[in-house]
């Protein structure tokens, strides 16, 4: 009896070594083409959320301990719009990713889900074209709306009988809304103080150089 134990715990042993080593390698050779088409997505999205661009450079953040990236769109040195890849793990089906596109004024341009695992024909409609979700957002400002779903008194309409992944999506826009203005707002306040400074330094310079004209 106790012979056949250890025979069985052994063949169970060998069985899960083999597959466990059969699982990384499959893993390794999949995870390279993965990673492949999910930066071809977003690449892609990118191309349907911001306007014309010629080059991007990225800078990362954390928001709500969730890594969230907004990409500065250029063009011949000008920046034309931002698109922020925001996240939640707030959906029916856990995390959604999408990509949120923003002109220099701060109007969604475009939404784009890159990652859902939602109820079909439910809250997978968030990533069709045209949805509710989407429209309610498009084309406005977030600062000039009530960022929430009707049914919680705000402006976005929810897709039907699915109200936990309309709020989901609402969130990832919010959490993306906040990264925009911690980057974009920033620079522009930044460009703002520093313009004021140099100003302020001309002035004095000028003033300084009136002072010595007048002593000699």
């Amino acid at each position: 009896m106790k012979s056949t134990l250890i025979n069985m715990v052994a063949v169970l042993f060998v069985i899960t070594l083999v597959a466990s080593a059969g699982v990384g390698y499959i893993y390794q050779l999949t995870a390279e083409p993965i990673a492949q088409a999910n930066k071809q997505a977003e690449q892609e999205a990118l191309l349907q959320v911001l306007p014309e661009f010629d080059a991007t450079t990225v800078e990362a953040l954390t928001i709500d301990q969730l890594p969230i990236e907004v990409n500065v769109a250029t063009k011949q040195g000008e920046v034309v719009g931002y698109a922020v890849k925001s996240q939640t793990n707030s959906g029916f089906g856990g995390n959604i990713v999408m990509m949120v596109g923003f002109d220099t004024a701060g109007t969604i341009l475009n939404v784009n889900v890159l990652k859902q695992a939602e109820t079909p024909g439910l809250g997978t409609k968030m990533a069709e074209p045209g949805n509710v979700l989407l429209l309610s957002v498009q084309g406005k400002n977030p600062a000039q709306m009530n960022l929430a779903v009707k049914k919680d008194g705000g402006d976005v309409d929810a897709l039907t009988a699915a109200t936990i992944s309309s709020r989901a999506y609402v969130e990832a826009i919010k959490r993306a809304t906040e990264a925009y203005n911690q980057v974009a707002v920033s620079a522009v306040q930044l460009d703002a103080v520093t313009a004021a400074t140099q100003t302020q330094e001309g002035e004095a310079y000028m003033s300084e150089a009136q002072e010595g004209g007048q002593n000699e």
